[in-house]
């Protein structure tokens, strides 16, 4: 894995989403601000894992990977809607990401800074960021990319 990876976020998938029980509510808005990126490493055949940190943005490297430096980040996003509506953000638990020859990597362990009842602010905004782990099994190379869907709903 000699190549920057980053993972990309679906656009929102609940904009325009209306409640059947409250048709009047201001629709949620899911914006990303930055894209979760690992930036550059090497592995050897044993693999490893490289971690980013959702809070700091540190990036981590474990087993046989080695940094190559660069600039890794943890990704941002910002819900809009009503202020102070409680909401409910998913993601999911892990994603595949592919190069353009086919080899395969896996983001794990995805996570966010979102306290445990996350709400919207009094602006109707909540912003978190998110990280997870790189696992890179056996001796891959190229760029590798993937999308990280994120849903919000009001509860």
């Amino acid at each position: 894995m000699a190549a920057p990876a980053a993972a990309k976020v679906d656009d929102c998938l609940t904009c325009n989403q209306r409640s059947a029980r409250d048709p009047d509510h201001k629709p949620l808005t899911v914006e990303i601000r930055s894209q979760l990126d690992f930036s550059r490493a090497v592995a050897s055949a044993g693999g490893g894992v490289v971690k980013i940190d959702p809070a700091t943005g540190t990036r981590q490297v474990s087993g046989n990977v080695v940094d190559l430096g660069g600039s890794a980040f943890a990704g941002s996003a910002v819900v809009t809607g009503e202020p102070g509506r409680p909401v409910r953000v998913e993601m999911p638990a892990r994603i595949a990401m592919k190069n353009a020859s086919g080899g395969e990597i896996e983001i794990s362990n995805i996570r966010s800074n979102l306290p445990p009842a996350p709400k919207l602010d009094g602006f109707g905004k909540l912003e978190f960021s998110f990280g997870g782990d790189l696992v890179v099994r056996g001796n891959v190379t190229g760029t590798f990319r993937g999308r990280i869907p994120i849903t919000a709903q009001y509860e």
